[in-house]
């Protein structure tokens, strides 16, 4: 059946978004990752039988000690990848109608916050293993890089992870017997005086077709075309949290940290000993498990003495260090913490060495990422063909490549005293070509110029 078909203005609601649901790849649902995600949804809080004891009316607190290992994980992953800012070079072919095309691109991401929204959308593809943005554009008089245009173009992420107080959203995208995406659908909850009302909303390349739901079935609110060429979002999905199989472990130590923390809670106090063949009186310590220690009263001429609790802490030091090395082992992320750096001391070439296996993983990470961003670049050219009719030809034209920087310590001066070296003290990179590469600048043309000019400033000035 064909997309036409599927969305025919003639068949049922029901229908059509039973058919638009149809999702070709198998992903773990959200409210199942949530579940190791989220620490408090965490066995060791949830589980029925690991409760809180109440005696003669008095509660005996269980410990609950939680490990955030996978949202640490999924903070981790997308630093390492956007961290550095994803840098965008324009091949312009020296056109003059190209850079100008390159710097209105290059204001619209910025206006649109491109590389927060990066680490926003890395954290919740790596959490809940599917994230799509969506473009779209607003009837406003705007300006980009000086060019003005009567079409504001914005965008906004969706995903099943919601970490701010809104609802998860529900993709579904749609492919053909190509594996080309045919539609991209998304459902979502809103509350609406009160009431929760659904929302089903579809983007084909021509098409944007919404449903609400307030009853027992949908109803169709809005169809509206526009000449596009081409869905005006992106999407990209994962097989499994970046977190991947460690869970399991995670809650192991969980559950060790805790039944350790109440056998702590239970016999850390100091015990005084009491050996004595007469009497004692006993009622004289202090009650609960929280004072500071237990008092005997005891006869003269009694021995007497504390009484040590002996602990196998070693045991359950290396079991905790050896789970959070395999973790991030594993992983192949760096464990960057405060306590991790400054207890291994490290020159700054050996410190450097240390993200290699996580540049490697940025590596493996970056094809999706820059399939990704190869799309989007094609649908802000889609929608700036519409806002600037006049330069289709330059957008069309224009080549963008993007590169992602995995986060490291770097030294630039140490690499370019090595390629100095390499040259025997000559030049080895054009001024154009570094100002280029540094990513300081948008256009390394007009850098140039003011460059040369201030420079014809200097020879002019005269020397006092």
């Amino acid at each position: 059946m064909t997309i036409e078909e599927i969305i025919d203005p003639g068949r049922k609601a029901g229908e059509t978004i039973s058919d638009l649901k149809k999702k070709a790849i198998i992903l773990p649902s959200w409210d199942a990752l949530n579940k190791e995600y989220d620490q408090k949804q965490h066995p060791v809080y949830t589980d029925p039988n690991y409760t809180d004891k109440t005696k003669k009316g008095k509660t005996e607190r269980m410990t609950r000690i939680t490990l955030g290992w996978q949202k640490l994980a999924v903070k981790r992953m997308a630093e390492l990848l956007f961290g550095i800012d994803v840098l965008r070079v324009y091949n312009d072919h020296g056109q003059e109608d190209e850079k100008e095309a390159a710097k209105i691109m290059e204001a619209i991401y910025t206006k649109n916050r491109i590389n927060s929204r990066n680490i926003e959308r890395g954290r919740w593809l790596y959490a809940s293993c599917e994230v799509m943005t969506l473009w779209y554009a607003q009837e406003q008089e705007t300006n980009y890089a000086g060019f003005k245009s009567q079409i504001k173009l914005r965008c906004k992420s969706f995903s099943p992870f919601s970490d701010r107080g809104r609802y998860g959203e529900r993709l579904y995208p749609l492919f053909d017997e190509f594996d080309d995406m045919i539609a991209l659908s998304i459902e979502y909850t809103r509350q609406e005086d009160g009431m929760a009302i659904s929302y089903f909303e579809t983007y084909t390349a021509d098409t944007h077709i919404r449903w609400r739901t307030s009853g027992a079935s949908a109803e169709e609110e809005l169809r509206e075309t526009y000449d596009l060429g081409k869905i005006p979002a992106i999407y990209a999905h994962r097989g499994e949290p970046i977190w991947e199989d460690q869970s399991d472990n995670v809650k192991e130590l969980e559950w060790a940290l805790s039944r350790n923390g109440n056998y702590i809670r239970k016999n850390s106090r100091p015990t005084w000993v009491v050996a004595a063949d007469g009497n004692i009186d006993f009622g004289g310590e202090a009650p609960g498990e929280n004072e500071s220690r237990n008092v005997l009263h005891y006869p003269e001429g009694a021995k007497y003495g504390y009484a040590t609790w002996p602990q196998a802490i070693d045991s359950l030091k290396y079991q905790a260090q050896e789970i959070k090395n395999n973790f991030f082992m594993q992983l192949q992320l760096p464990d960057m913490s405060m306590d991790n750096m400054k207890s291994t001391p490290m020159s700054g070439e050996a410190r450097k060495m240390v993200f290699i296996d996580c540049q490697m993983k940025v590596k493996d990470e970056s094809g999706l990422w820059l399939e990704a961003f190869d799309r989007e670049t094609n649908v802000v050219k889609a929608f700036m063909k519409m806002m600037y009719p006049e330069r289709a030809d330059a957008i069309d034209r224009l080549e963008v490549e993007h590169r992602i920087t995995p986060y490291q310590i770097r030294d630039e001066g140490e690499k370019f005293q090595n390629l100095s070296m390499a040259t025997n003290g000559k030049p080895f990179m054009s001024q154009r070509t570094a100002i280029k590469e540094a990513g300081y600048v948008d256009d390394p043309d007009e850098e140039m110029e003011q460059i040369n000019a201030e420079g014809m400033a200097d020879i002019m000035e005269p020397s006092l």
